[in-house]
């Protein structure tokens, strides 16, 4: 269960409100990293979402301290971490937010298995929004352990 998530973009406070609206969530201010934000939608998981200024790193702290927040100035157009999330508004209302705010949207169909909507933030940042719809798909393919059969080309790895 992944309860909440970090990523970085260049305008926190407006990204947090977009998708405050698409999960029906609040934006509130996130003080340990100054200019940082957090997406709530209070449901039963204590999902979230952290928005940090675009070049914050987490580091690790000295010794027993726990991590820090230190901000660069490197910084890439695109980024390698991307999450899949339930919302509770439809394909159409999200193409409508997308269109508003003239980032991409897109209804995608992974490998005939579920469909996603990706939803590009800030043209940059790629995230899966997955309508009740798509959810309802998404979790009859990822609950069933025979299903990893389309993944395998190889053994799985043993993990206990």
């Amino acid at each position: 269960m992944i309860h909440h998530i970090s990523i970085a973009v260049r305008n926190p406070s407006h990204v947090a409100q977009v998708l405050g609206e698409i999960l029906k969530a609040q934006a509130v201010p996130f003080p340990p990293n100054p200019g940082s934000y957090m997406v709530l939608p209070f449901d039963e998981y204590g999902t979230g979402i952290e928005l940090y200024p675009l070049g914050s790193q987490i580091e690790p702290g000295e010794g027993d301290e726990q991590c820090v927040f230190v901000h660069t100035a490197i910084t890439s157009r695109y980024t390698d971490i991307h999450a899949a999330i339930s919302v509770p508004i439809s394909q159409q209302e999200i193409e409508k937010i997308g269109v508003r705010e003239g980032w991409r949207v897109v209804r995608c169909n992974r490998d005939s298995f579920f469909d996603v909507i990706e939803f590009w933030v800030e043209n940059r940042l790629m995230i899966e929004l997955l309508t009740p719809e798509m959810a309802s798909q998404y979790l009859k393919f990822a609950t069933q352990q025979e299903n990893l059969k389309y993944f395998l080309a190889e053994p799985a790895l043993a993990t206990n």
